[in-house]
């Protein structure tokens, strides 16, 4: 059988996409490897090939198999997950490791590579237009700790494109937003210190039927995608007949931050114990923006499959299903 290798699969994101590759895939020619940098036998429950690399170390690419159809690289550095601020890690991982992922499928022949890049490219645009489309000029802060990660990401998208013209390697890139799903994790890093993911902090309340403040304005809009419409994306771009893409991942649609949290007590709090909810227009504005899906849409056939509530109803699901599971 021919292999897709997804770097990154012992990440939260590879973890869904390999699940949604196994559910959606009824043929026999392709068969999904998982690659990663943790140690973990998550992999053997669901009877899928798991070798652990660092995709820094050239050597390590000598452990893959070489019958490679495609590669899903989910692998990648990003703020969220780097206590203190060191940017050479950003090069080493984002510009050095993409790069022997790069020559691995050049070596090796490979049909096409799946990337996994930022919208921190194009996102200040939003404040000026709530719409991001596929082809807005890059628009970001040099001054800031997510300066060096953004351009890490740039440069491999530039890196990927180089493949692609000098060598025919077919290239689908996929501009992601905050991607909503559940993990055991619920913590990150802002600017270098952890702290709890937001909408976990909300949706906790909303269990414990706690009060909840809506800061700034309650109509600010956001695309509030799940992440098994963007591994829907992914499926689809693995056996497209094409040779490029460059797609936003999105729903299309804005959220109001006051139905989300509506939405968060509606599905997540007890009957007769909901939170309350009080208007804070005095704080801080949270983010918005609308991610444009038409070229997805036009060219992969997506079709987003999980409006807000029912993003909400199956992360309670996947929570409930996820925290019976041993690493």
């Amino acid at each position: 059988m021919k292999k897709i290798l997804v770097f990154g699969a012992s990440g939260d994101t590879g973890r869904y996409f390999v699940n949604y590759f196994l559910e959606n895939y009824a043929g026999s020619e392709y068969e999904v490897i998982a690659l990663g940098t943790r140690d973990t036998d998550y992999f053997k429950q669901i009877a899928v090939e798991y070798i652990k690399i660092d995709i820094t170390n050239k050597v390590d690419f000598d452990l893959l198999p070489k019958n490679v159809y495609a590669v899903v690289d989910l692998a990648g550095l990003m703020p969220a997950r780097m206590r203190g601020y060191n940017p050479y890690q950003y090069i080493d991982v984002n510009i050095v490791g993409n790069l022997n992922i790069l020559e691995f499928c050049r070596k090796n022949h490979v049909d096409r590579i799946l990337f996994a890049q930022s919208f921190g490219d194009i996102k200040d645009w939003a404040e000026k237009e709530i719409t991001l489309t596929v082809n807005m000029p890059r628009n970001f802060s040099f001054t800031t700790d997510h300066t060096i990660y953004v351009m890490s990401k740039n440069f491999a998208v530039d890196m990927i494109e180089n493949y692609h013209q000098m060598y025919g390697l077919k290239r689908f890139i996929f501009r992601l937003p905050t991607i909503y799903l559940y993990s055991p994790i619920d913590q990150y890093y802002v600017d270098g210190e952890v702290r709890k993911i937001g909408y976990r902090i909300l949706i906790d309340k909303a269990i414990k039927g706690e009060p909840i403040e809506i800061w700034g304005d309650a109509n600010r809009e956001k695309d509030m995608v799940y992440v098994k419409d963007f591994c829907q994306m992914l499926f689809k771009a693995l056996f497209v007949d094409r040779s490029e893409g460059y797609y936003n991942v999105g729903t299309g649609v804005g959220t109001s931050l006051l139905d989300q949290i509506k939405g968060i007590v509606q599905v997540f709090s007890k009957p007769g114990h909901e939170s309350t909810i009080t208007l804070r227009p005095d704080m801080p504005n949270a983010p918005k923006y609308i991610m444009d899906i038409e070229p997805a849409v036009r060219e992969l056939g997506y079709k987003p499959q999980y409006d807000y509530l029912s993003m909400l109803k199956d992360f309670k699901a996947e929570m409930e299903k996820q925290d019976n599971i041993k690493e």
